[in-house]
């Protein structure tokens, strides 16, 4: 049974990790807020102490806003802290899959879907720590894999952790009767984050490199909002701006690579309700 080492196993993708691989792996995790205050060193002895066969690193500082308010701290999370998990794995051999974001495809003025070769300028700063993250872990451990993830979702339940996602946001406010709003010409896929730690099972066994990692989306995101209100019967105010972005991601190179790929974006919405007993 392979030892996986997890970062962030207390957040909203480390504690499905921690809940949805148990038994098929040894899990152990870093202590909790230990990251927080940790150096390399500190990162390199707990590595040591754990011995394990893969690190899956999911901590990260990931609220795009405040990482453009404090990208100092932002540097810290998002390029350094994977920088030393990588320095570690390379001294005691571990696999490193580490998360990356389709943040790094911020600025890009085509429509997509983009591959992990297009050319990249992200707008912002955490996209573009992202971006400077993935090329100094290739760097130091070639056969690392990065996974570029589009936005996740969950619904409440089982005790985890949840924060506002795509999902929660719709019910919340149709409960509130609150308005939300979207645009027209806002494309991005949306990925149920259960099936992402499903699909670690394959991403830890690919080759070293960059993978865009999540659902497809060929609706914009008005659309693709009011398609799923109607599986959830609900009926939130969506009101339609025209701003323009495409985050929108060509998952071939892990279809490829790992001979299974995602639910696209509302597949993936009908998977999650099923689960939840929402929808038959």
């Amino acid at each position: 049974m392979k030892k996986l080492l997890v970062s962030g196993a207390g957040g909203f993708v480390g504690a499905r990790i921690m809940t949805q691989l148990a038994g098929r792996y040894e899990l152990c995790a870093f202590p909790k807020r230990m990251l927080a205050a940790a150096d390399e060193q500190t990162v390199a002895d707990w590595v040591r102490r754990e011995q394990p066969d893969v690190i899956v690193h999911t901590a990260a500082l990931s609220d795009t806003g405040y990482s453009e308010k404090h990208p100092d701290e932002s540097y810290r999370a998002n390029v350094l802290l994977p920088c030393w998990m990588a320095a570690a794995a390379q001294k005691s051999g571990a696999k490193l899959v580490a998360f990356s974001s389709d943040q790094v495809y911020t600025g890009l003025t085509e429509h997509g879907p983009f591959d992990e070769d297009t050319p990249l300028s992200p707008a912002n700063v955490y996209g573009r720590h992202k971006l400077e993250a993935e090329q100094r872990v290739l760097d130091a451990r070639p056969d690392a894999v990065l996974l570029r993830a589009a936005w996740m979702y969950d619904l409440p339940g089982y005790g985890l952790p949840i924060h506002g996602n795509f999902l929660l946001n719709l019910l919340t406010a149709a409960m509130r009767q609150e308005t939300l709003r979207f645009s027209m010409q806002d494309y991005r896929g949306i990925t149920y984050v259960r099936e992402a730690v499903e699909r670690l099972t394959q991403a830890m066994e690919l080759p070293g490199g960059v993978y865009n990692f999540g659902s497809e989306n060929d609706c914009d995101m008005v659309t693709t909002a009011r398609r799923a209100c109607a599986l959830l019967d609900i009926h939130p105010v969506i009101e339609a701006a025209d701003w323009p972005r495409s985050l929108l991601m060509d998952g071939g190179r892990f279809r490829a690579a790992a001979g299974v790929g995602f639910d696209d974006t509302l597949m993936g919405v009908q998977r999650c309700l099923r689960d939840y007993g929402l929808l038959k």
